[in-house]
């Protein structure tokens, strides 16, 4: 069923004439003639009585008009709510991103869009776990390394490096390491989802050996930070995590040559024709208009 067919039946139905609604929909009375006529065979049944004078809806004609006019209501209706929506941020957008991620960075975007977009709500899903977006409802996620599904769109959101931290407390108590074989003498703080995974290159880019084992591990990479502002000892940080709070000059950067290869963070989303508002404004206030 053609619905500008629908559109024209309806257009008749209110005019009370053909040559009234042809005017109205800007066409040939002979096309409006031809959309009823098409449209009544498909139905295999009579809409409108024509004589040369007047027309008449017929029952059937009546009782299908009542049901047309209230779909194309509902219609316009889709389009202007699509169409605010589209002008302004609205609803719920559901976010998920790991705790280190989601601490240290996301927090305050969050904080930032929600003061621009006061139509949104936002749920912040906090797991390590890969979410399965569709399955999951989850608009948009945070995730790090190459994206390698294809029905998903990656967007940079950073790139960090990990390198050792300290507190100021820590080095004014036990002193400050110059060398690696230094370590040896101060408390390291172990990431154990890391373990063997991260490994520190020198200026020259060759592999260090960094002997963590020690009285203190932790599988979290925000924890971890806090053991280090407490000043348990010299641990592991992804730099975005401790550069804001050396600011605060209460995070230091130790033997600050060392440091990881550089690891990328994307915005990752259902690949779809249109993105909507909720998930490209986020991305925007993250990142910056495209």
């Amino acid at each position: 069923m053609a619905l500008e067919d629908i559109e024209v039946f309806t257009e008749v139905v209110d005019a009370k004439s053909f040559t009234r609604a042809a005017k109205r929909l800007g066409m040939p009375t002979s096309t409006v003639s031809s959309k009823i006529a098409r449209l009544e065979e498909k139905l295999g049944t009579t809409l409108i009585q024509r004589t040369t004078r007047q027309l008449s809806v017929t029952s059937e004609g009546k009782t299908y008009y009542a049901y047309c006019a209230r779909a194309l209501a509902e219609l316009a209706e889709a389009d202007r709510a699509l169409a605010r929506a589209s002008a302004e941020p609205a609803g719920t957008l559901r976010v998920t991103a790991p705790a280190d991620l989601a601490h240290a960075v996301l927090a305050p975007v969050v904080q930032t869009y929600l003061a621009r977009h006061p139509r949104v709500s936002v749920e912040l899903i906090v797991t390590n776990r890969k979410v399965d977006l569709v399955a999951e409802g989850i608009d948009l996620a945070v995730r790090i390394g190459n994206l390698t599904d294809s029905s998903l769109i990656a967007r940079k959101f950073l790139d960090a490096r990990v390198g050792l931290w300290a507190s100021e407390k820590y080095l004014e108590r036990h002193g400050i390491p110059q060398t690696v074989a230094d370590l040896a003498h101060h408390e390291m703080i172990e990431m154990t989802l890391a373990r063997g995974e991260v490994k520190l290159l020198n200026e020259d880019g060759i592999a260090v050996e960094v002997d963590f084992s020690g009285r203190l591990a932790t599988d979290d990479m925000h924890n971890c930070r806090t053991l280090i502002e407490t000043g348990a000892g010299i641990g592991p940080l992804a730099d975005f995590m401790g550069e804001d709070m050396s600011v605060s000059n209460q995070l230091v950067r130790v033997l600050p040559s060392l440091s990881s290869v550089t690891a990328s963070a994307y915005f990752i989303y259902p690949a779809q024709r249109f993105v909507s508002q909720n998930v490209r404004t986020f991305i925007d206030c993250a990142l910056g208009p495209s």
